[in-house]
């Protein structure tokens, strides 16, 4: 009886929140429901504002399919293919955002128009257009395309420095199937300047949003409670087996965007700034070498003759760790700080140097159109015996050994065989590496070699600076 009773109370007090009659009678549950209704209408006002600026787009291409003997040559040869490779339209979708309602420009991923033969773009009230490209750039993945329509309506541009990790943002795109247009999904932002997430030549500072984005989405909005556009989406992070979101999205900050798109509309390319050396992170084992507190900024691996690194007296082995008054985090950092400047200013950075903080001017130049960065993967192996001190085994480089392993260096050691448990195969050395360097010994031989490491005693961080292919890079290793 009592239970009975007690499911009759619960079920009237259920009745009661849903009825609001609860709330009349209770002034706190009726500011909790006035409070949540205030953030609903925050969505719906932020959604309502900025899905008509959302359009879907659909490209075709032409792609050609190499189809091979599965019978017939299984290293790969020419002679293994049936002849011309056949040739189909491929359809890709995506999303855009109006940025100028006037001219009709729209803004996507480079990704979504890449090669294609026609572009159609979908509005709000299911008008279709064929659009015409105005301008790409690869490197940040940014596209500007053009449409000729009347009754457009333009995003309102918001601040991407503004945000604020834990954030409210909304996605809109057209995920999966262009029936699904203008889906809005709701998240937060999970993190701020996120990069390497892709493989290639990119400028990464993403916004991480856990807000649902899907194949379709590429190139939609990410925008704020104020329904401000805030970013592009452009990528997610899957398990590897599913297409679909994992939770785990990344959009390019507006900042950046609006950067390439006025450059791209202006003068049909991107200009860049560039100071003209390799860079790498600085890892803990580096900052420990180094004598530094903690692993921050970017350490300078080269520095190319003729740019304005060389010119203003920046030096191989230099940390940078400011331009101007921002503290460079890592060398994706530094990288898209430097590109985001202009071709002629002048900055100030501040680098350590023999275990002292040093300021140096520089001016800035234009990004050559074509950078080649090699990173080649020479991973052979060599019969010998490890050496117990640094955990790999080192012989003379001779021109049989520099041709095997692909290798620029005329001096040095050659990295021949390493152990896999040690702390320099953790660090990232490699079989093929050529030691150059140790500290500040030059070594142009074994004999320099085992002299270098004579000076040093069990526990001891050395800064290894060694030649992979026709990149090199400073490695910190701990001696055991």
């Amino acid at each position: 009886m009592n239970k009975q009773r007690i499911f009759i109370f619960s079920a009237l007090v259920l009745l009661l929140v849903e009825t609001g009659t609860l709330a009349a009678a209770n002034p706190t549950a009726a500011a909790d429901n006035a409070t949540a209704q205030q953030i609903n209408n925050m969505f719906v006002a932020a959604s309502s504002k900025a899905n008509p600026s959302v359009v879907t787009i659909a490209s075709e291409r032409v792609v050609q399919r190499r189809f091979r003997n599965p019978f017939f040559n299984f290293r790969g040869d020419d002679f293994g293919n049936f002849g011309p490779a056949p040739e189909y339209r491929s359809s890709v979708l995506g999303s855009g955002v109006v940025i100028d309602a006037a001219l009709g420009y729209i803004v996507t991923n480079n990704h979504v128009i890449d090669n294609a033969e026609e572009i159609d773009v979908m509005l709000l009230d299911k008008r279709v257009i064929t659009a015409e490209v105005i301008g790409t750039d690869p490197r940040s993945d940014v596209a500007v395309i053009k449409v000729d329509a009347d009754n457009l309506q333009q995003a309102q541009i918001g601040n991407s420095d503004e945000l604020r990790v834990g954030e409210w943002v909304l996605a809109i795109g057209s995920p999966f199937s262009p029936n699904l247009d203008h889906t809005v999904t709701a998240g937060i932002v999970s993190a701020k300047g996120r990069s390497e997430v892709f493989s290639g030549d990119r400028y990464e500072d993403y916004i991480q949003t856990d807000a649902a984005i899907n194949p379709g989405n590429s190139g939609g909005a990410l925008v704020n409670l104020n329904g401000e556009l805030v970013g592009i989406n452009t990528a997610i992070a899957t398990d590897g087996f599913s297409r679909s979101s994992a939770g785990v999205g990344f959009a390019i900050p507006v900042n950046l965007v609006m950067r390439v798109v006025n450059d791209l509309i202006e003068h049909g390319k991107v200009t860049r700034a560039y100071l003209g050396v390799l860079i790498q992170d600085v890892d803990a084992s580096l900052a420990k070498a180094l004598g530094m507190k903690s692993p921050e900024g970017a350490m300078v691996n080269e520095v190319h003759s003729g740019t304005p690194a060389e010119k203003a007296g920046i030096k191989e082995g230099d940390v940078i760790i400011r331009v101007d008054d921002i503290a460079i985090r890592d060398n994706s950092h530094l990288r898209n700080v430097i590109s985001s400047s202009r071709p002629g200013d002048q900055r100030k950075i501040k680098v350590i140097r023999d275990g002292k903080e040093k300021t140096i001017t520089v001016k800035l130049g234009e990004l050559p159109p074509i950078e080649t960065l090699a990173d080649r993967d020479d991973d052979q192996d060599k019969e010998s015996t490890v050496q117990s001190r640094t955990g790999f085994s080192v012989a003379d480089l001779d021109s049989r050994e520099a041709q095997r392993f692909d290798l620029q260096a005329e001096d040095g050691v050659l990295v021949t065989r390493i152990d896999p448990r040690s702390k320099a195969a953790r660090g990232g050395i490699r079989p093929g590496d050529v030691v150059v360097r140790i500290d500040d010994n030059k070594i142009r031989n074994l004999r320099d070699y085992r002299q270098a490491l004579k000076g040093y005693k069990q526990g001891d961080n050395v800064l290894l600076r060694v030649v992979r292919g026709e990149v090199s890079l400073y490695v910190g290793l701990e001696l055991s």
